[in-house]
């Protein structure tokens, strides 16, 4: 779809070879019709913005039509304008001399918060982190050249995860005159071919008076589901340039979004389907959360006593970032995987809600998904449906829309008693596996508390206990804990917030958009200590905008994803316990000191017995508006769990020899 939009903006494409391609893709016409609206609404404001700009005297002949308006200036002030107009609240930004006018512009008028971060990193994890909570588009500015290059990781997290970020930066001109200018794309290349890869698509502005018409597309593309990051660089001349005429239009004109509805037939053969299955099994995806649907997939699933699996495993989540189904609820029955001991049962309907398809980086020995299954895929994103596995009914819509037209088909095919008989048999057995298996999980966590060291399990335990019900969790902690988290979208449930890209250093900054899109709720930083030194500068931004984070740093001294990838590979890091690159002591860090030199205090935790008040503290100090980190000291756990071995190097020796 991200192709053929650019294809179409590009004139690439008319609107019959538009609503044609996307036929191909699996929408209908009607899906296709409501893509379409908002690309229509957008190059018409385009077409009128430049009839305007060839007037001979702009002032006088441009007429603002209802709800537009006229504003002259430079070409920072009209940037400014139209992304007040478009709804943007919040600046996430780390300023440079090349986006002179766009800060002069900023500077001292009302309708919008800076909020700066000390790396370009920060930056985007904080827009992501917001617009993931908001659910609005998120609104960025980095430096030139070199600081595109410096986002590229969060960038990257962005795009895995389809965030609306709306991201400009100042454009030193390489083809203006001199092509090797200072923070200016290499000779030869562009700004926007630095993060093609990673956005759904990217512009240049040379002229004042288009950046208001590229604005608005910008926000129209990122938003327009499925949503990702867009990318405008705007040239130094083109910000600083004065008495710029240009119409900014509100965001209600440009911004059309459409719930696409599924197909009628479709609707009913799905019902049809799931009424007939003997072991259906839902996975869900992150399109839950993104359209809403959390309660209408929680009403289907008690509906017709449904198993319900997640993508993958919590917090080691590759395909989630978001917890889309409440995970103490009877009828959730863990991560989806051929191997588990409900799927080896052999399911014959799975129904992907929202979801990615299944399916690694590796060749699997058998199937990702049972072959004798049929299988409905729902949700807007067919760019994410049959990518590894086949498909035999395929419902593209909003999937908050697809619920509950399947919904209002199930009340017509399926009589109550039929009904109830049908929900009864398949939720006794449901209820029965997801038992045995929180029993499993219980046991577990229990045979792990009051080790001499504490256990992930037992912080993961204590931090369940002891936050507040109703915390927003964001997670960049790869290989901790999160079993006895009650995490869910109900009130006294916990949020989940989590990237899929696992680009180190997206964590600490994305708590703090999240804490910005929702000040009223309590929210907690989960991270692992390798996490915590790819962003640290982040608690600056906390002490600096009282941003009330609780920071937990699940600290073993080690890369432990890594270090587990070395030791299943059976070779010679694991035969000698030298693993290259992953020990972090010696020396080791002291994050409370890290943290309260930026002004964030803190406390370091190393006994289970002290987990409780030390929790507790933390979260009185978020609850009084101020950011707080604890740094509990973990064990590791997995191959290569003892190995303290390093590779011992000295420069000062070095000197003495020579």
């Amino acid at each position: 779809m991200q192709e053929l939009v650019r294809q179409y903006l590009d004139r690439g494409l008319s609107r019959r070879g538009f609503v044609r391609a996307m036929s191909a893709l699996g929408f209908t016409a009607a899906a296709a019709e409501a893509v379409l609206a908002p690309l229509i609404a957008s190059e018409q404001a385009a077409s009128e913005q430049t009839a305007s700009d060839q007037s001979a005297d702009q002032s006088a002949d441009l007429s603002p039509a209802p709800g537009t308006s006229n504003i002259t200036g430079s070409g920072g002030d009209l940037c400014i304008a139209q992304a007040k107009a478009a709804g943007a609240e919040y600046l996430f930004t780390n300023p440079g001399s090349f986006e002179t006018g766009f800060f002069d512009a900023f500077t001292d008028t009302p309708g919008m918060q800076l909020i700066m971060g000390l790396h370009e990193g920060i930056v985007v994890s904080m827009a992501d982190g917001y617009h993931r909570v908001s659910r609005k588009p998120a609104f960025v500015n980095v430096h030139a050249a070199g600081g595109t290059a410096q986002m590229g990781g969060q960038l990257f997290n962005a795009s895995r995860d389809g965030s609306a970020l709306v991201i400009t930066a100042g454009l030193s001109d390489n083809e203006n005159f001199s092509d090797e200018s200072v923070l200016a794309p290499r000779p030869g290349f562009d700004q926007k071919e630095i993060p093609r890869q990673f956005t759904k698509i990217a512009w240049e502005a040379r002229k004042p008076e288009s950046i208001p018409v590229m604005m608005r597309r910008a926000f129209k593309v990122a938003s327009t589901e499925p949503g990702g990051p867009v990318y405008l660089a705007m040239a130094d001349y083109a910000l600083e340039a004065k008495n710029a005429t240009a119409q900014i239009l509100p965001a209600d004109r440009f911004l059309i979004r459409a719930r696409v509805r599924p197909d009628a037939a479709d609707v009913e053969k799905a019902a049809k389907w799931l009424i007939q299955a003997k072991r259906p099994v839902v996975i869900v995806g992150d399109e839950v959360w993104k359209s809403g649907a959390q309660a209408h997939l929680l009403a289907l699933s008690e509906r017709l006593g449904l198993p319900v699996a997640s993508s993958d495993a919590y917090p080691n989540n590759h395909l989630e970032g978001y917890c889309n189904f409440p995970i103490q609820h009877p009828h959730y029955i863990g991560a989806f995987s051929i191997a588990s001991e409900y799927i080896r049962k052999t399911p014959d309907l799975i129904v992907f809600i929202g979801a990615r398809d299944v399916g690694g980086v590796a060749i699997p020995r058998t199937p990702g998904v049972p072959t004798e299954a049929r299988v409905i895929r729902i949700g807007i994103d067919t760019n994410s449906m049959s990518r590894n596995y086949a498909t035999d009914l395929a419902l593209v819509a909003d999937v908050r829309e697809a619920l509950m037209d399947l919904g209002s088909a199930l009340d017509s095919a399926l009589p109550k008693d039929r009904a109830k008989t049908l929900r009864e048999e398949r939720s006794a057995e449901v209820r029965a596996f997801s038992k045995v298996r929180g029993d499993r999980l219980a046991a577990a966590v229990t045979a792990n508390l009051g080790k001499p060291v504490i256990h992930a399990d037992e912080l993961n335990y204590a931090m369940a206990r002891h936050l507040e019900p109703n915390s927003i969790v964001v997670s960049e902690n790869l290989t901790g804990k999160c079993d006895s988290f009650n995490l869910g979208f109900r009130d006294g449930e916990m949020m989940w917030v989590s990237n899929t890209g696992h680009s180190l250093g997206w964590g600490l900054g994305a708590s703090i958009g999240a804490a910005i899109a929702s000040p009223k709720r309590p929210v907690v930083c989960s991270i692992g200590d390798g996490s915590v030194m790819y962003s640290a500068s982040a608690f600056w931004t906390m002490a600096r905008y009282s941003v009330p984070v609780l920071t937990v740093v699940w600290n073993n001294h080690n890369y432990q994803t890594v270090r587990h990838a070395y030791s299943r590979y059976r070779g010679k890091m694991e035969q000698n316990g030298h693993y290259a690159g992953m020990y972090l002591g010696a020396p080791e860090i002291d994050f409370v000191k890290l943290a309260e030199s930026q002004g964030v205090g803190g406390e370091k935790v190393t006994q289970g017995a002290d987990l409780e008040a030390a929790i507790k503290r933390g979260t009185r100090a978020a609850r009084d508006g101020k950011p707080y980190l604890i740094d509990v000291v973990i064990s590791c756990y997995g191959g290569g769990a003892e190995s303290t071995w390093y590779e011992k190097f000295s420069v000062a020796e070095k000197r003495k020899l020579a």
